[in-house]
């Protein structure tokens, strides 16, 4: 499940870049649609939610698995918002609190579906 965090996780970073350079080519489709990018953040966000913490569950067999989604959720929240602010910065982004929110929602939904698949 590690590796599955880490690919997903590059998956996301080299979006992330085509992004801010503004080539995303086939995925700038999603803004064709009301609320595309939103859902775009929702899921690859969730996603990414997901794996991380199973791989951070199987890591911690013993552990308190709702404990651990907060924690790790609380860090990709992190993270999430400091890729958002940083879209102030390139020409071809734009800061977004819906973007952001719609991550946010993705990671918290996907973290309750990780503690729950645990179980």
């Amino acid at each position: 499940m590690k590796r599955w965090a880490i690919f997903f996780g590059l998956v996301i970073l080299a979006i992330i870049v085509l992004a801010d350079e503004g080539r995303l080519g086939f995925l700038q489709a999603l803004y064709d649609f009301p609320y595309g990018d939103k859902a775009g953040h929702f899921i690859l966000f969730g996603l990414l939610g997901l794996i991380v913490n199973l791989s951070v569950f199987e890591a911690r067999p013993a552990s308190d698995f709702k404990r651990l989604a907060v924690i790790t959720s609380l860090i990709l929240a992190l993270l999430i918002g400091l890729e958002e602010l940083s879209q102030i910065w390139f020409p071809k982004r734009t800061f977004d609190l819906l973007d952001l929110a719609a991550s946010y929602l993705g990671v918290a939904l996907f973290a309750w579906l990780a503690v729950r698949l645990k179980r």
